[in-house]
């Protein structure tokens, strides 16, 4: 059985509307008006344990919405869903113990004053995690997330990427089986941003947690996840391995060369030069003309280094959402 399932599940909401001017903020004091936002549109998939799924799409394509639902902070409008065997939005504890959601825009709740020691002892007491548990968790998580400089600070006092470190620690105190990561590497430097994706695929790996990421950074994806869902407009658009996208919606693979002269042929003629610097060229080719480019390059130039790629996640994601049709094997 999965471990979450969701069937038709649809979320909209009625959003306040007036015309501009004074006039009209009066009279919505009195008659307002409401529009219908649909954000997320029946959709339905499910998700395995230990699974690791990348849940991706444009802004207000209703990613953080979905995810809301299945946390249990929104009751949805219509549709099913399971995470766990319950119904999240009941918010029963069985199901509350077993669950987290991160979001990059608030790495870390409750009060400022707080040092982060004291917050995990917070927490211990929320979740009745129990003293050896607390103990062992606590230097796991210190230790993964280089946390011992932090333990005695007050959490108002911290970076933007070690209230992620710290968030992070909260959350995974009670060790919950189903992780929802809602732009977790948001704002973060390069070096937190590589820790991050580093921890939770040791997370995962060794715990054999599941985990549902959004994310705008495609490297974070490429990373973490084999599996991915596209969502655009509250619509399911894609379900299937990051390979399968590549292949089915891009004509295109990109063939890089690197010549071991000084020789400058008209790379034109074997594709579109999509880059280019000294010596070196990247070419946009057609899939079926591949092999035919290839040999042409070996037998009519001096050839120090070459490979055939499939075009970068952003630029096919890009295309997807452009032309607002995918293709699926």
């Amino acid at each position: 059985m999965a471990l979450i399932s969701v069937q038709g599940l649809t979320m909209t909401y009625q959003a306040p509307v007036r015309q501009a001017g004074l006039k009209a903020a009066v009279v919505s004091l009195f008659h307002r008006e409401y529009r219908a936002i649909n954000a997320v549109q029946g959709i339905s998939f499910e998700v395995d344990a230990g699974e690791v799924v990348g849940f991706i799409g444009p802004n207000g394509a209703g990613k953080t919405t979905t995810l809301k639902m299945l946390s249990g902070i929104l009751q949805p409008t219509s549709g099913e869903a399971r995470v766990l065997g319950c119904v999240p939005w009941k918010r029963e504890p069985v199901f509350l113990r077993q669950i987290a959601m991160i979001r990059g825009s608030q790495p870390i709740g409750g009060a400022g004053e707080l040092t982060v020691l004291d917050a995990l002892r917070f927490q211990q007491l929320l979740y009745e995690v129990s003293h050896s548990e607390f103990q062992r968790n606590v230097a796991e998580l210190t230790e993964m997330l280089d946390l011992q400089p932090l333990l005695e600070r007050q959490v108002r006092a911290l970076s933007l990427g070690e209230r992620m470190r710290a968030g992070l620690a909260l959350a995974l105190l009670y060790r919950p089986r189903v992780l929802f990561l809602d732009e977790p590497t948001l704002g973060l430097d390069v070096t937190a941003v590589r820790m991050l994706r580093r921890f939770v695929a040791d997370y995962t790996r060794t715990t054999g947690a599941t985990m549902l990421l959004t994310s705008h950074y495609m490297a974070d994806v490429e990373t973490l996840c084999k599996r991915i869902m596209l969502i655009d407009k509250g619509q399911l658009a894609y379900n299937g391995d990051l390979a399968g996208l590549a292949i089915t919606n891009s004509p295109y693979k990109v063939v890089k060369v690197a010549v071991a002269d000084e020789a400058q042929p008209d790379w034109s003629s074997f594709g579109e030069v999509v880059e280019a610097e000294e010596g070196k060229v990247a070419l946009r080719v057609l899939r079926q003309e591949v092999p035919a480019v290839i040999t042409r390059l070996l037998a009519e130039l001096s050839i120090a280094d070459l490979s055939v790629e499939e075009p970068p996640l952003e630029s096919v994601i890009d295309q997807v959402f452009r032309e607002g049709v995918v293709r699926c094997a």
